[in-house]
């Protein structure tokens, strides 16, 4: 029988994998963007593919840690379901956000780029708040619904898709519109652009709640 995680290995857990997912993607969005030679589809679909094999591969090394949220949306609605512990998740959004901005640092010194950055990258408008909140109210209904032996290939594969299906590249990630604000790149976001992601983001996992009560037990 394993022995419980304790706490500060769960929020290390939370930290580091949130970290390693903003390195990930802040990381191969600067790689796509010096080899696509200008091409933003080819840069986008290098940045995707990246993201597929980067996210699949943490949540199976952390999911037995922290349950490798590395999103505050994601923490939210466990603390809702009774899953997480609300004590728990004042400790894991922190640590979650944190991470974030590690993350892009990080990314940033694998590339020699100044470390501490801010982005110009504005994201805005009504089709891109509606794209956040799909993308999230769909991660959330994967992550309710999927087989347990199959959550990180169909969270991996579903954000694949929405990097595409959706006008915003799917954030669908508090955490991730955090660390993104501190990356001049191609996969940043300005900080004015930042909030209305956010709250389209948990407004989404709501809806993602919703429906998945509305759809009742999976079988």
């Amino acid at each position: 029988m394993n022995a419980p995680v304790s706490t500060a290995r769960r929020l290390l857990g939370e930290m580091l994998g949130t970290a390693l997912l903003l390195a990930v993607v802040i990381g191969s969005g600067v790689m796509a963007e010096r080899l696509s030679g200008g091409n933003v589809a080819v840069a986008l679909l290098a940045n995707t593919l990246a993201t597929v094999g980067g996210l699949y591969v943490l949540i199976e090394v952390f999911g037995p840690v922290s349950g490798a949220h590395f999103n505050p949306a994601v923490s939210l609605t466990m603390a809702l379901r009774g899953e997480l512990p609300w004590a728990r998740l004042l400790g894991y959004v922190p640590a979650q956000l944190i991470g974030a901005a590690l993350g892009a640092v990080l990314a940033h010194a694998m590339f020699d780029l100044p470390l501490l950055q801010v982005s110009a990258k504005l994201r805005t408008g009504t089709g891109q708040w509606i794209a956040e909140l799909v993308a999230t109210a769909g991660l959330l209904l994967v992550i309710l619904r999927a087989p347990p032996a199959r959550v990180a290939a169909m969270v991996a594969v579903y954000i694949g898709a929405a990097y595409w299906f959706t006008a915003s590249t799917s954030f669908a990630n508090p955490a991730a519109a955090f660390g993104r604000m501190f990356s001049d790149s191609f996969a940043g976001i300005a900080p004015a652009s930042a909030p209305a992601f956010m709250l389209a983001e948990l407004a989404g996992a709501g809806l993602g709640l919703l429906l998945h009560r509305a759809l009742g037990r999976p079988d």
